[in-house]
């Protein structure tokens, strides 16, 4: 059974290349543009993985990853957060959130699925 993910990314370009890659690559992807919404989409699916990208409107994706951590539901989903904005000690706020993985935008697809898949062994 393929494993599923959770792609929350407000920029239709970047929501639209990761859910084609990840697809490519065999993974179920449930895409998702509105933060808002992040939370009770990934309760109603259980993915297997949350790539949650920081800079959203109206939420912050680092509060998003707090929440989800503190969430009995959500707190085992592993989450690899994206973000454009990688300034020094970014990667150290979001890991500590409780972001499993983290990733420099513009992204890759090689350091991309690489990051996947080390969040999701088979």
């Amino acid at each position: 059974m393929a494993k599923r993910i959770l792609v929350v990314e407000d920029n239709d370009l970047n929501r639209k290349l990761f859910c084609d890659v990840l697809r490519a690559n065999g993974f179920e992807v449930e895409p998702l543009a509105d933060g808002a919404r992040a939370l009770d989409t990934a309760r109603r699916l259980s993915p297997d993985l949350i790539i949650m990208d920081i800079q959203l409107p109206h939420v912050s994706g680092v509060d998003l990853i707090e929440q989800a951590k503190r969430d009995l539901h959500l707190q085992a989903i592993p989450v690899l957060a994206v973000t454009a904005y990688a300034a020094k000690g970014d990667e150290e706020k979001i890991r500590s959130a409780g972001a499993a993985g983290y990733l420099a935008k513009p992204v890759s697809i090689m350091p991309f699925m690489n990051a996947v898949r080390e969040l999701l062994p088979d």
